[in-house]
This record gives C-alpha cells, sequence and structure tokens, in this order.
C-alpha cells in the first residue's frame, strides 16, 4: 500500500498576499487543489494524508478526490518535519511506501510519481533530481558576494518532491530530526541515519512555487484566466394583472395588482436567471423551466434561481457580482430593494455587498412607462471557482 503525506502545513510568508500560499489560485484551482488531485489522479496511490494550518483543518472544500482516494486533513506543525510527522502518524499500518510531496508544486505528473515509488521499493528510499545545466558557484562566507570555488554541475542536481521511501526508512528518519538539527527535507535526514537515497529523473514542469514571481510563471503555465469572468444578460418582462401577489426579487410587495405568469411570475429573479445561465452559456429560463412544464406552475422563481447557482457552480463558475435594474411607475420598490439584495444574495450563496438592485421609471413610455408591466434587466459577472477541482 502505498500513502501519500502532502506538507501543506506553512504560511509561504514570502510569497505575500491575503491568504496562505497554498490556497492562492492557479488556473481557477488552489495550488493545493492542484497538489491533491495529482496523487488522486495516480494509480499507484493508495491513500492522501494532507497536513495543513490548524486553522484550515475543518474548512469545507479544501481538496477533492473525485477519483474516490482516500483522503484525510490533518494539523501541522510549526516546521515541516513537525508537519510531517503528524502526517505520519496517522498512516495506515498496512502501508508499506510513503511518499511525501510539498504542496507547493502543484503540477507533479503521476510518472513521477510512478518512478519515484518504484526506485523507493528497490533501495528504500528516492527522489526526482533535476541535472543542472549552468555553471555553479560557491559563494563566501561573510559580507559581500565572492566566488570561493566553481561547483562540478556534473555531480549536482536540484531535488524536487515527491520523494518516497520504504516505512521502516521514514520512521528512522522521522526518529532522527529530534537530534539532527535542521534539514530541509526527509531524505536529508535519511542520510544523516546512514541511508542511501536514490535519483531518478526530475520533471522541469514540477516547479516549486516560493514568491510572486513564481506564482506568475505558474499563472502563465495554467493561461490562467481569473482576471477576464464571464459576463451575461438578461431581460423580463410581465404584465400586471389582478388577483395576484406581486413578488419582485423574492420579496412580496404590498400592491393592488401583480404579475401574471406560469410561475410566480418574479421578473427580477428571471432576469438574473438569465444573466447567470447567459455568463455561463448554459441556455436561458425557458429551456430550463418551460411554461409548458406543470412542474414550474406557481413556482418560487428564488427556488429556480438556487438551482441554475447550482448549475453554474458545477460548470466550476462563482458569481462575482450581480447588477439588476428594475423598470415601472407604481409601486415604489426603494423601500423593498434592501430586502431583495438579502433574499438574492442567499439564494446565490453569495454577499449580500456582490448583488446591487436600482428602481428606474420609464417616464411614461412603453408598457413600463404606462403602468402596465415591469422590466427587469440583469447583469451577471461569473469568474472561474477555486472550489473546482
Amino acid at each position: 500500500m502505498v500513502t501519500a503525506i502532502i506538507a501543506a502545513g506553512g504560511q509561504g510568508t514570502r510569497l505575500g498576499g491575503d491568504r496562505p500560499k497554498q490556497l492562492m489560485l492557479v488556473g481557477g484551482k488552489t495550488i493545493l487543489q492542484r497538489a491533491v488531485r495529482a496523487f488522486d489522479q495516480c494509480e499507484r496511490v493508495d491513500a492522501i494524508v494532507l497536513v495543513v494550518p490548524p486553522t484550515l483543518v475543518d474548512q469545507s472544500g479544501l481538496a477533492e478526490t473525485p477519483n474516490g482516494t482516500p483522503l484525510r486533513v490533518v494539523a501541522g506543525g510549526q516546521d515541516r518535519h513537525i508537519s510531517v510527522a503528524r502526517g505520519f502518524e496517522v498512516v495506515s499500518a498496512s502501508t508499506d511506501i510513503v511518499v511525501v510531496h510539498d504542496a507547493a508544486r502543484p503540477f507533479c505528473s503521476s510518472a513521477l510519481i510512478a518512478r519515484t515509488i518504484d526506485a523507493a521499493v528497490q533501495h528504500g528510499a528516492a527522489i526526482p533530481g533535476l541535472a543542472v545545466s549552468d555553471t555553479l558557484k560557491q559563494r563566501s562566507v561573510g559580507p559581500g558576494w565572492f566566488v570561493s570555488r566553481t561547483l562540478s554541475r556534473e555531480r549536482v542536481v536540484q531535488a524536487q518532491t515527491p520523494q518516497a521511501f520504504r516505512r521502516e526508512v521514514l520512521t528512522r528518519a522521522i526518529a532522527l530530526h529530534q537530534t539532527a538539527g535542521v534539514a530541509t527535507d526527509e531524505a536529508t535526514l535519511v542520510e544523516r541515519a546512514g541511508g542511501r537515497v536514490a535519483l531518478v529523473e526530475g520533471d522541469p514542469w514540477n516547479i516549486k512555487i516560493t514568491t510572486a514571481h513564481d506564482l506568475t510563471i505558474a499563472r502563465r503555465l495554467t493561461e490562467d484566466t481569473m482576471s477576464v469572468g464571464r459576463v451575461g444578460l438578461g431581460y423580463d418582462l410581465h404584465r400586471f394583472v389582478e388577483g395576484r401577489p406581486l413578488i419582485l426579487g423574492g420579496v412580496t410587495i404590498p400592491y393592488a395588482k401583480g404579475l401574471a405568469g406560469h410561475s410566480d411570475a418574479d421578473a427580477v429573479c428571471h432576469a438574473a436567471t438569465d444573466a447567470m445561465l447567459g455568463a455561463a452559456a448554459a441556455g436561458d429560463v425557458g429551456r430550463h423551466f418551460p411554461d409548458t412544464d406543470p412542474r414550474w406552475e406557481g413556482a418560487s422563481s428564488v427556488e429556480l434561481l438556487k438551482q441554475v447557482a447550482t448549475l453554474v457552480r458545477a460548470q466550476g463558475l462563482t458569481l462575482v457580482n450581480l447588477d439588476i435594474v428594475i423598470v415601472l411607475e407604481r409601486p415604489k420598490i426603494a423601500p423593498h430593494v434592501d430586502r431583495m439584495r438579502e433574499v438574492l444574495a442567499a439564494a446565490l450563496g453569495v454577499a449580500t455587498s456582490a448583488i446591487s438592485i436600482k428602481g428606474k421609471t420609464n417616464e411614461g413610455l412603453g408598457p413600463a412607462g404606462r403602468g402596465e408591466a415591469v422590466e427587469a434587466h440583469a447583469v451577471a459577472m461569473l469568474a472561474p471557482t477555486a472550489s473546482d477541482a
């Protein structure tokens, strides 16, 4: 059995930003989600232990394994080795090979994981290494930067993760950490314990994201479009009739007339729904909720909007903001706008600040201007969501 420990316990302070490094977005997914997905997709991996800062342990949607690889999330410690040790504590007793990987490397391939595992099975410990093409200089100790000597690049590699170990080898390495002092990875501890670490060919695409420059490179590799967004337009019109309640934006407004329609005729929700569907290129209200279907007779348009929000999220998109204009002469909607915003925000799973609603008159022109109907216009912006795994 092979278990992967993904170390994501740090805060990534060198990267900056307002969130932990592992939650930064790269191509619509977080760095952490990409790292976990790599091991979920590898057929050689039977279980995954994810080690994160204590503040993230209970966060929903942190990472998923669509291929069904069992995933356990545990709290890390003050440094990498404590975090790996805590992850190792919950590794199944039936595990023969443990793979340790830095979550900051989100582009690890299944082939790289597999060849590292194979080498560990044969030699006890293995790491990927990249050959160095540049001439390497060792700098002097002390003030100033001077060359102390030139190193032979034929004898030097750049170490990467994942690093794979037989269970007993990693057990000794973790125990040695208590007395061996600082080490940058588990392979170093194996070396200090007298073990041999095999080298396999690394992968130049398996970059580590440490600085803001690294993050820029990673986003270019994925042709990141997070800043672009997708915009959809929505429009609806319903005429006033006697004997029906007036419902706009999910709020019942006191008035002598209501709106004609198969459902509750909430023109605001219908325009918002069409805007969402338009931004997702997923059709329109009539396609999803046709007025020929008895299921939608008298239906709450807020509930229909919730269904569309679920559909949009399933496509890996999330609502950034929604702007709505309601055109009518009477009644005045200003007293009801804040409540409408709250209802729509709850239905769409966003903050109220993401919803804007404005009331306008049509200066006596057209059906809305003559008081015969209500028009609603909506613009929605969607963007790839971090929860898209």
